[in-house]
Parts: structure tokens; sequence; C-alpha cells
């Protein structure tokens, strides 16, 4: 058979596969389509074809899957935040460890046997720190609504989430299961403020109005709670009274600030930032360790998984007394100090200034002297004059972009033969690619997937590596 665009087929989804989408097969084709859960039958169209494969739009589930559950969130089909809500969560950790021990198999050439089972997250839901709500003028209207003569045409003030792949319409939230559940009930009594006090919302295309992100950030280990007002303009008059007025329903708020991004890019960053009420950040924990941390600062995003994945990394690491540890793509430098007992000194290696600059905050906060930071591209300042300043590693950790590691970097690797390596990595197809190379050099024994994003398809994975014994 013959997958034409536009054509609409029945499938059964036989797999989970890339980004979550499930799989089915006609007459040996690949064909993914979101929504979808493995044992599900379904009526879908055809909407990209490629050459060794198409991509389906799910029309109607015909047989679900005796795996598919109702969504908690009325939103989970159309918005992109939890795309997996549809599958029970121990269903969602057997899938993303054999998509991890895919990658392993596929891309790595090694033994799946070496993948375990992903570490689950206690909390499936409520479990981020951060969330970043926008504001629009243009609000994302279901397929329902459209083909409806009935629908209230409430489009003039959306906040919530960008609809899947639209910059411009925002998916009006009514609900919201990410973040603690004060986190919607602030964003939803700023959009009701706003709408009784005349305030504007940004329009993307016409570059006016006022209100452009709600941010709102939360501590895993205090009270500490911060909401970020993000404007299109600065009048402290308005911020003031909306201060006012957050503080009187919301009273456990310990910090609010104002950014003002008076430019076009969509960003929650302001071009300034002003606190409104208490100390402009929030503290929290990662292990022993405190950070302060601003409305515009890195943390990870669920802070219970991040100290699972820290200790994974640890362990992985056997850290020894008198061990120099060097930290690849260190970012703020929360796993540098988290690496920095019992080892003699910790190398933080970083491309990006700002988190440079937060990593030797950090290790000053925390009153840590074994560890420095240095600023440059990877495959540029990971040279031999760095390990005759610094010491040759013993141990090695990495944990970089998606897109893994540069190749001269994995080139590196091998010429230094680091006794042992932990990479930590946010993408396993590009881990495995990196693995492959490495593999020949260093013995890949353990792969442990975490799942820092239930709900999702996104999966987490630490990789324990040791060199080689000549034969």
């Amino acid at each position: 058979m013959s997958l034409k665009k536009g054509q609409e087929v029945e499938l059964e989804i036989i797999d989970a596969a890339f980004k979550g989408k499930g799989l089915a097969k006609v007459d040996g084709l690949a064909v993914f389509v979101p929504g979808t859960t493995p044992g599900d039958k379904v009526k879908a169209r055809i909407v990209k074809k490629k050459k060794k494969h198409r991509e389906a739009k799910l029309l109607e589930v015909l047989e679900p899957s005796p795996h598919r559950i109702e969504p908690k969130c009325q939103h989970a089909k159309v918005c992109g935040g939890c795309s997996w809500q549809h599958i029970p969560y121990q269903k969602q950790i057997e899938f993303k460890s054999q998509q991890v021990r895919d990658h392993i198999e596929r891309i790595g050439g090694l033994d799946g046997s070496i993948v375990k089972e992903a570490v689950g997250a206690d909390q499936e839901f409520y479990y981020r720190n951060k969330m970043e709500y926008s504001i629009s003028s243009r609000r994302w209207l279901t397929e329902e609504e459209i083909r409806s003569d009935e629908y209230v045409d409430d489009s003039a003030f959306a906040a919530g989430l960008h609809a899947p792949g639209r910059f411009d319409k925002i998916l009006n939230l009514k609900e919201c299961h990410l973040q603690v559940k004060e986190s919607f009930e602030i964003l939803d009594f700023v959009r009701s403020y706003c709408i009784e006090h005349g305030i504007e919302p940004y329009d993307t295309f016409e570059n006016t109005g006022f209100m452009r992100h709600v941010m709102i950030r939360n501590s895993h280990h205090t009270d500490d709670f911060m909401v970020n007002l993000v404007t299109y303009q600065d009048d402290q008059e308005v911020m003031q009274k909306m201060t006012k007025a957050l503080l009187e329903e919301f009273s456990f708020i310990t910090t609010i600030v104002n950014n003002v991004n008076d430019t076009k890019s969509p960003t929650a960053v302001g071009r300034f930032e002003k606190v409104l009420h208490g100390p402009g950040y929030i503290v929290d924990k990662i292990g022993e360790f405190t950070f302060k941390i601003h409305p515009n600062a890195f943390f990870q995003t669920n802070t219970a998984q991040a100290e699972k994945l820290y200790e994974i990394a640890r362990d992985y690491a056997e850290l020894e007394d008198g061990d120099v540890v060097y930290d690849l793509y260190c970012g703020v430098g929360t796993l540098s100090l988290f690496m920095s007992k019992p080892a003699k000194h910790v190398l933080g290696i970083e491309l990006v200034d700002v988190a440079v600059e937060n990593a030797r905050f950090n290790a000053k906060e925390n009153e840590v002297g074994n560890v420095s930071f240095i600023k440059g591209d990877m495959k540029d300042v990971f040279t031999q004059d760095v390990v005759d300043e610094y010491g040759a590693p013993n141990v090695l950790i990495t944990d970089p972009p998606r897109a893994g590691m540069h190749p001269d970097v994995v080139e590196r690797l091998c010429e230094l033969k680091v006794p042992r390596i932990v990479y930590v990595s946010c993408n396993s197809s590009t881990m495995a690619r990196d693995l492959k190379e490495l593999k020949e050099v260093y013995e890949i024994e353990e792969v442990q997937p975490v799942d820092m994003f239930p709900q999702t398809y996104h999966i987490e994975a630490v990789a324990k590596l040791k060199l080689r014994v000549p034969a």
C-alpha cells in the first residue's frame, strides 16, 4: 500500500517510538502517530510523506489499548506539556527504559542488557519547580471550537502555554498539573486581574500591550515562592497595585519581580529587572548544597529527581581521596559541587559566561574551596595546557547538551585515557553515538535511565565507563 498525504487509514500501534509517537507498520513502512500508545487501534490521516516513513495525525481511537487511561488534565490532547498523560506511569517507565535500550543497541552497537530500568519519580504530577506561562491576545482554538457555532470567543486575553508548533497562539489553560497547584491559581488570578483592570495582553505581531509572561518558581526544600511578572512596558504603578493584590490573595509568596522585555524577542528574560517584593530570589538545595535562584538563573527543573540523578552519577564516579575530577559542560556548577567530596579538586568547564559566574558564586556561597571553573568551548579549552595546569583527571564527568559531545572532545577523551568517566545525557541517541566511539577505549559497564519529566517522553540517562585494561 502506498500511503499518500491526506489519506485516511486504520492502524494498529505496535510500539512507542521517537519523541513518544506511536509506531504502526503498513506493508513494512513505518507510520508515526502522536497521542497513541502500543495496543491502540486508530483511524489516522497521513500528514507528512517521507522517503522511509510517514507521519500521521490521530483522528479517532477505534479500539483503545489496555494500557490507555483517561488523562488527568482536560488539555492533555492539545497541550504539548504532558504528551503521555494517556499512558499509566509504570508503562511510561517501561517505554522510556526500552527507548534508551534501543538507542544503546541500534546506535551504540552495545549489549542492551547494560541498560537498567529507569528510576521513576515519586511524584508523577506537580513535580516541576518552575513554570513559564505566556500571555497573548491570540488564543488557540480547538478543532471542536472551530467546528461549533456555540463557542464563546474569549480570545482577547489568553494565559497558558504555546500550542504545539505555534509561537503566536496560546492555549488558554483552565488547569495545569505540572507545578504545585498554587502555580496555576496564581496564573488564573493574574489573568482575571488583568481582564478586570483593563491591562492588555501582549500582541506578538503588533508589538503592543503590556503583560507577556508569568513565570513561577517554588523551592523543593524551603517554603520560598517566586512570581516573576514579565511585561512589555515599565509601569511601576500598575506593578505595585498588582503586587499588592497578589500578596493579599497569596500570602505565601516570598518574592515578586518584574522583568521588563521591551523588545520583540519572545523570551521571558527582561532587558532589565525590578524587585517588587522580597529578596528577588528563592533558596533551594541539592543534597547538602544551597543555591540562591534568581528569576532567570538555570536550576534543575525537578529537584527531587536531580538529587537521584546526581547520586547515581557520584556512585558511578567511585570517588576516592585525592581524585582530580573534570566536569565538562558544567553549567552553574551544581554537579561539580556535588562531586567535590572527597575529591582533591574539581574543575568545571563551561561555554556560557553567566553560567560560569553563577558557578563561581555557588561555590563561594557553599564555602567549597576545591572547585574551579573556566570558560570556553569544550573542543578548544579541553587541551593539554589545561591538564598541565590542573592535573590529569582520575574521573571525568560529561553532561553535554542534546546534540552530544563534539567529535573533537570524544577524540580527546580517547587520547586522555581517564580511568573513570560518567556520561550524563538528556538525549540517549546522541549519547549512544558517542559511546560507540568511546567503547574502543572504555568499557561501557552500565547505563541507568532516570525519569526527570513524568507524563512526557523525555528521559535522562547516566553511563558508567571504565578504561579498558590492555590485554
